[in-house]
């Protein structure tokens, strides 16, 4: 073989490598994704496929809850779950940081608003009136047995107390925490949320 041919087959070869490294590169990157934006990686779990729910679905607990579940609409909501009778130091503590959380989002705060989810069909006006009678802003609703059905489903019939939801401004159910979550973590998922979303 000479020179020249030598050279031209070098050539070829490196043509083609030119032309299919580019390919093999975005195969893979098409089959691992999260590989693309490392640093935007989210905290909670996203719930696939959403939860979708409409204020009709929700009832307030109170007189201030009722008076106000037009709030639901055009906010994200932070929703604790309290899944039995009582809130007990786990939900209790979830509050409390879900109450830290939307302090957090500074300017933002105003496209946000706080909620409780209790499900227990035994807990009285009244119980629920005595949580957080200090926590002026916090919406106590109770939902439909068809969101508690979404829901048993998407915690396979084991909701843990102090779960965290959240929850965009069509209602539809987008991500979860544990009971341990940390308020900020949750801050950093809900500000991009905020970033990118066009409603709410």
């Amino acid at each position: 073989m000479t020179s020249q041919q030598s050279k031209n087959q070098r050539l070829i070869i490196g043509i083609f490598a030119l032309s299919i490294i580019p390919f093999s590169i975005a195969w893979f990157l098409a089959k691992n994704p999260e590989l693309l934006t490392p640093s935007a990686t989210n905290h909670g779990q996203l719930i696939a496929p959403i939860i979708t729910t409409e204020r009709a679905d929700f009832q307030g607990f109170d007189t201030f809850s009722q008076d106000n579940l037009k709030e639901l609409d055009a906010h994200w909501l932070i929703v604790n779950v309290i899944p039995k009778a009582d809130c007990g130091e786990t939900c209790l503590d979830a509050i409390y940081k879900s109450r830290q959380l939307r302090l957090m989002l500074n300017k933002e705060l105003v496209r946000t608003r706080r909620a409780v989810l209790v499900l227990d069909a035994n807990v009285s006006q009244e119980s629920v009136a005595t949580w957080w009678k200090d926590d002026g802003d916090l919406l106590r609703l109770k939902p439909n047995a068809a969101v508690i059905e979404k829901l048993n489903v998407l915690y396979n019939g084991q909701i843990p107390e102090g779960a965290l939801l959240l929850v965009d401004p069509l209602g539809n159910f987008m991500m979860r925490y544990a009971p341990n979550f940390n308020p900020y973590d949750v801050k950093s998922d809900l500000m991009h949320l905020l970033k990118i979303s066009q409603i709410g």
